[in-house]
């Protein structure tokens, strides 16, 4: 019988990500909380890691610019987490991890692989990168979708989360992308140790 893995997240893409990572393990995917920001995933994480207590779980929090990496943000937000809570910081963003897996986001985007970044993990802002390299992409299709409108006054395009949702769902390996994006690599590791451990 397989491992059922909850998740909490900060959005839609993130969601995404986190699905592909628990079935990626050989986990079923639960219920997926969340999905309204930042502010109210760190509000309810006390609720998580009691929950913990009695199931798997995966919470997962982009980086952004709230710190300068990752282990402070983690102290600050949850310094013991219990043994069953996969509390992972995806370094800067998830677009990271998905810019990390460079040939396969470069197929899907209609780009030439040496555009994308070889350290996605340094980028201030991978979802700017994401965008730009949307700007240069051979597929009408994806520029309409992921690159805003001008005067749209959005930073990204009308369907910049469905296609990332896309990709990471159907495209992206996440044992690829880990070997060049540290903070997926751990969240892999640490997945993986809670389905040893329910097995």
């Amino acid at each position: 019988m397989s491992v059922v893995i909850n998740a909490a997240v900060e959005g839609p893409t993130d969601e995404a990500v986190a699905m592909r990572l628990i079935c990626h393990v050989g986990a079923k995917v639960g219920t997926v909380y969340g999905k309204n920001g930042k502010p109210h995933l760190r509000k309810r994480l006390n609720a998580y890691s009691q929950a913990a207590r009695h199931s798997s779980w995966l919470v997962l929090v982009d980086l952004d610019r709230d710190a300068n990496c990752a282990p402070p943000l983690k102290t600050a937000w949850l310094p013991n987490p219990p043994p069953r809570l996969c509390f992972r910081i995806a370094v800067r963003a998830v677009e990271s991890w998905l810019l990390a897996d460079a040939q396969r986001i470069a197929e899907f985007m209609a780009v030439a692989r040496n555009r994308v970044p070889a350290n996605p993990e340094g980028l201030p802002d991978p979802k700017v990168e994401l965008v730009s390299l949307a700007r240069r992409s051979r597929r009408k299709d994806i520029r309409q979708d992921m690159v805003p409108r001008e005067s749209s006054g959005r930073a990204v395009g009308p369907a910049y989360t469905s296609r990332l949702i896309e990709f990471a769902g159907r495209h992206w390996r996440p044992d690829e992308a880990a070997r060049r994006a540290d903070s997926l690599a751990r969240a892999i590791r640490c997945l993986r140790r809670l389905v040893e451990e329910r097995a």
